[in-house]
């Protein structure tokens, strides 16, 4: 059995410590409440370009020392930028737990992010930047989410883009650093085999440097969505992207729109997939997905298909879609769904990262932990007519539909 604990320091940070009897490694993350959205709009792009900085070095350690010190006890050390939050972690064999919560520290309280940084790393992200450009399924699903959330925050790519990167200055970055990676805006969150009391006494005295106070930005839900496009690519595919708005975070019916996606295109016994790739041939990749924000969501489907067969794929997507509209699913499906979203929920937990990740996401996002059982039992309670709720909610609107590709 594990155990959870969650304190608050007197700086305002957030810390939670998840003790994993028998575990040889210990993961520990520092999870910031601002992402994409949340940055002024001449600063896009900009919490995307901090956390890349944050591996520039510190007051104390040079970038190469962090990457050394990370390699050298076998480690993993990395970051992510989203559109609500921005994370950072590190996994260590748990001997090295010390070193793991101390580099942690030394970055998010003490980075450098000195003027000769700012700019040579500008040059990283442009090239990141052209890397995306070149994947058209990439750029099929930018122009969704841009269309989605019309002139919001939340349609923009969390990288930011060529003309706001180049733009951007040294004292930007500093000053959005000074402004939202304080106390308050913070979870600290360990998960290992380590002792409660140990990993909290490690963890508060590498973040006695952080700025007390702060807070979660104020957040302004999105408009009417747009509409979607067919852009002229030469690529060797068309990728579609068909979709619509789907439920926030919060919403109590979340539970039976996983079990919706999985039917319809959440794994290997999807409909989608079993159609388009199995039944047909016609795609590689095809499957849906959801995605939750603190006050709205997307439901979207993927194929990749040569032009020859674009239309027939895009009009198969949409007879699924209306199918499921029109019958619900099945008793079995339903079985099938809610054993999969439990069994591979468990199956993930075995890993101190996946238990790391977890408690911070949901203790920055939600504010609290779910017990891992209560989570099981509300998969499990999904029943017809809760899917048939759900279903009617998010998937009967029009889809907006964006293809990247050859159009002759």
């Amino acid at each position: 059995m594990t155990d959870l604990r969650i304190t608050q320091l007197d700086s305002g940070l957030t810390v939670a410590t998840e003790r994993v009897p028998g575990a040889l490694s210990v993961a520990t993350g520092v999870w910031v409440g601002v992402g994409s959205r949340d940055e002024p709009d001449h600063l896009s792009g900009v919490s995307h370009f901090l956390e890349h900085l944050l591996f520039k070095g510190t007051d104390t350690r040079t970038a190469q020392e962090l990457a050394r010190g990370v390699d050298r006890r076998g480690g993993d050390f990395n970051a992510f930028t989203s559109k609500e939050y921005t994370a950072y972690y590190c996994r260590l064999p748990a001997r090295h737990a010390s070193f793991c919560i101390e580099l942690l520290g030394d970055v998010l309280t003490r980075p450098a992010l000195r003027d000769d940084d700012v700019h040579g790393e500008r040059q990283v992200i442009l090239e990141e930047l052209a890397m995306d450009d070149d994947s058209p399924d990439d750029v099929a699903h930018r122009r969704f989410s841009a269309a989605l959330f019309e002139g919001h925050a939340l349609g923009r790519d969390p990288a930011g883009d060529r003309e706001h990167v180049e733009a951007i200055t040294p004292d930007d970055v500093r000053q959005f650093f000074a402004t939202h990676y304080r106390a308050g805006a913070m979870v600290v969150t360990a998960a290992g085999p380590l002792a409660h009391d140990e990993m909290l006494a490690e963890i508060e005295r590498c973040f006695a440097g952080v700025d007390p106070g702060g807070q979660r930005p104020v957040r302004v839900g999105p408009a009417a969505p747009g509409s979607g496009a067919a852009i002229d690519d030469d690529s060797e595919q068309v990728h579609i992207v068909m979709g619509g708005r789907s439920l926030p975070r919060n919403d109590p019916r979340r539970e039976a729109l996983d079990v919706v996606n999985h039917v319809f295109g959440g794994g290997l016994s999807s409909r989608l997939f079993e159609e388009i790739r199995e039944s047909r041939g016609l795609a590689y990749a095809v499957y849906s997905g959801v995605s939750s924000y603190s006050d709205a969501g997307v439901f979207q489907m993927y194929a990749g298909t040569q032009p020859e067969h674009a239309a027939e794929v895009q009009g198969l997507m949409t007879s699924e879609l209306h199918k499921i509209v029109a019958d619900g699913i099945t008793d079995e499906e339903l079985e099938v769904a809610v054993g999969y979203l439990t069994g591979s929920f468990e199956l993930g937990l075995e890993d101190t990262g996946a238990r790391m990740a977890r408690n911070g996401g949901l203790l920055l996002t939600t504010g609290s932990v779910r017990p891992i059982a209560e989570q099981v039992a509300r998969w499990a309670a999904v029943d017809r007519a809760a899917v048939d709720d759900v279903i009617e909610v998010v998937l009967t609107a029009e889809p907006i539909v964006v293809t990247v590709g050859p159009t002759g």
